[in-house]
């Protein structure tokens, strides 16, 4: 019997129960092959990440160590002598004059009130008109004048001075802090009884009145209330950069 004539005899039930079974098992050994780079890859892993979990651990119970060793200092300390007490409370005071002199409590007493507004007078021929208004180095010579004058705090128009407060011509206004102030601008001032007699006596001020009062008439009032109220720093003490300025006597031996 020819080779055709021996297909042709195989029943088709058998032809087609043998593709089954031949395409079983290429499924079959497709998914081994598929399921052996997974399992390896899997093993591979376990142990990086055990380890790992054994450090967090480590980690974590090393905090914990800390936070334990760092409750009892504090509790001895709480529980210290009289001396520490002093010291603590020493340290307080230091911590409330750093924020008084960074500006970031209000400080209410005695002290005075300086107001400038600009000049009424008409400009005199060849002048220029902005000489007749107050500016910011107005300003600024004033507050100059009352830190040496001993005052313990300042305020123009509320805005607390602190060391980072820039004071500057924008426009028609003075900037100030982040605040763009007009005329009038009303200067608060804390500190000893005799601020304003301190003041009045310093001769840079008396320059400020001669040159920029009797010169172009700017508007200058004084008031010495019972007690004056200068409100805390309302910005950030956060310094972006800073230059050190050498003092003029620091090449002197």
């Amino acid at each position: 019997m020819t080779l055709p004539a021996r297909i042709r005899a195989i029943p088709s039930w058998q032809l087609t129960l043998g593709a089954a079974m031949l395409g079983l098992g290429f499924l079959i050994a497709a998914q081994l092959a598929s399921e052996g780079p997974r399992i390896r890859y899997t093993t591979q892993e376990r142990s990086p990440l055990i380890e790992t979990a054994t450090q967090l651990q480590a980690t974590q119970d090393d905090l914990k160590a800390k936070i334990l060793d760092l409750r009892t200092k504090i509790g001895q300390i709480e529980g210290a002598d009289q001396g520490s007490a002093a010291t603590v409370k020493q340290l307080n005071d230091d911590l409330e004059a750093a924020r008084i002199a960074a500006g970031l409590i209000p400080i209410e007493g005695t002290g005075i009130v300086l107001q400038l507004d600009d000049s009424t007078q008409p400009v005199a021929a060849g002048a220029s008109e902005s000489d007749y208004l107050v500016n910011s180095a107005d300003l600024r010579t004033v507050i100059d004048q009352l830190w040496l004058a001993g005052a313990e705090a300042i305020a123009v128009n509320g805005e607390r001075i602190t060391a980072t407060t820039s004071v500057l011509d924008i426009g028609s206004s003075i900037l100030v802090n982040s605040a763009y102030l007009a005329p009038p601008y009303q200067i608060t001032a804390v500190g000893p009884p005799d601020l304003y007699d301190r003041l009045a006596a310093s001769a840079g001020f008396i320059d400020f009145l001669r040159a920029r009062v009797q010169a172009y008439g700017l508007n200058v009032a004084f008031a010495e209330p019972k007690s004056v109220d200068v409100p805390a720093f309302a910005g950030t003490v956060s310094l972006r950069y800073s230059q050190p300025v050498p003092s003029a006597s620091a090449g002197t031996p």
